[in-house]
């Protein structure tokens, strides 16, 4: 029986639960055992998230020892994707387990399975995550620790968590920030922590997508479009990071998904995850937090780490409001930088802020905040800056670390 074989890999996934297991994956596709037909997803090349919630469909009826609808459905999945490799070798071992035993997943002849090892090996791997991600999905109401605050002017954040092969995409409103779909993605073929030019790592941290490309002006390689993100952010160049070029993009026409690790160091979805997700986010104001591993916690947890930091950043105004630029000064670190000036060469620049602000207190419009936590503990704010009685201000990101358990501004510049 091929639910012999497949076990291992399906059981803990099928027994977790029927269609609550997969819930999450994208409102439009929760899988349940028979899905209601929609008109949206008969056009299945342009919809997003179907490929993956049919496969699991499939992996599921193979558990449930239902061989032959999981083959009728199977048959259908490659007829819709003939591109998706990981379908078609599951689908092979439908076809196989009709007149053989199957002794292991991607049962393919000796010789074949030889001089396609690599290939079979990523494959299961591809099939081992995108199960995984879907088993150990994470709590209702739960978010990334990264996001503490986020403002009503970034209507969508971007979390990916590559030890899980995925990307989640959440919408903010008045709410907060709520989960609306997820997809699986591929990152570098070395794995993480990008730190130099060519060295085929992703990179850690967090990041804002900085343009849209047009799809016209990219090659095949990049599929159906690409959101360049904004690697190396200030961080990365204090630690002296190279490299440049990272987007989320999608996979060449004749490829649906990549393996697990496959990429130069960029982030890619299969085209109709990633034509979804460029519809829906705004370039600029989307935060992309990328992570070995994302940790899920309560909103209401993060306000013990969220008021030192909130009292800081309201010394800071508070100070600039005064006018009182040596009390200023204290919250500024001796190795601050501004866009390649040293603390003494950027001093006319805030000497020239606090001239025109003249003593009136200063508001903070639109407050963004993103925690990382790595070697330091570091938060990228983003605000608008406005002095009462005045219309226009700036909009600035500040990059603060903790020292010493005082928080203290490492970087400044206006957006």
């Amino acid at each position: 029986m091929v639910r012999s074989v497949l076990n291992t890999l399906l059981l803990t996934l099928v027994v977790s639960g029927s269609g609550s297991t997969f819930a999450g994956t994208h409102n439009k596709h929760v899988a349940k055992s028979k899905p209601p037909v929609r008109k949206e997803v008969e056009v299945v090349k342009d919809t997003d998230g179907v490929a993956e919630a049919r496969l699991i469909e499939v992996y599921k009826l193979i558990g449930q020892a239902q061989n032959r609808e999981a083959l009728s459905k199977a048959d259908a999945l490659v007829t819709d994707f003939p591109h998706f490799q990981l379908a078609q070798l599951v689908h092979g071992d439908l076809l196989a387990a009709r007149t053989r035993a199957l002794k292991t997943f991607g049962d393919v002849p000796e010789d074949v399975a030889r001089t396609a090892s690599t290939t079979l090996g990523e494959l299961r791997e591809e099939s081992a995550r995108r199960v995984r991600a879907l088993r150990e999905r994470p709590q209702p109401g739960t978010i990334p620790s990264q996001f503490l605050a986020l403002s009503q002017k970034s209507k969508h954040a971007i979390a990916v968590d590559a030890s899980r092969s995925r990307l989640y995409l959440f919408e903010n409103s008045a709410a907060g920030l709520s989960l609306v779909a997820d997809y699986y993605i591929s990152v570098g073929k070395a794995g993480t922590a990008k730190s130099a030019e060519g060295d085929q790592r992703t990179p850690l941290g967090v990041y804002y997508i900085t343009s849209n490309l047009d799809p016209k002006s990219l090659k095949d390689f990049y599929g159906s479009g690409a959101l360049p993100i904004s690697y190396p952010n200030v961080l990365d160049a204090k630690r002296g990071k190279t490299g440049s070029g990272i987007w989320l993009h999608g996979t060449p026409p004749n490829q649906f998904s990549r393996p697990p690790q496959a990429t130069d160091g960029c982030v890619v979805l299969a085209n109709p995850d990633l034509q979804h997700v460029i519809r829906t986010v705004e370039v600029r104001t989307t935060p992309v937090v990328i992570a070995a591993k994302l940790d899920w916690v309560v909103p209401q947890s993060t306000r013990a780490i969220s008021k030192p930091f909130e009292d800081a950043l309201l010394g800071w105004r508070n100070a600039k409001t005064s006018g009182n630029l040596q009390q200023l000064l204290t919250y500024y670190t001796p190795d601050f930088n501004s866009n390649g000036k040293s603390l003494s060469q950027w001093m006319p620049t805030l000497k020239t802020e606090l001239d025109q602000t003249q003593g009136r207190t200063i508001q903070l419009k639109d407050v963004s905040y993103l925690r990382w936590t790595d070697t330091n503990d570091t938060m990228v704010v983003t605000f608008g800056e406005v002095a009462d009685g005045t219309r226009v201000g700036w909009t600035k990101r500040q990059y603060w670390i903790r020292q010493e358990n005082q928080w203290k501004i490492f970087f400044e510049g206006v957006i």
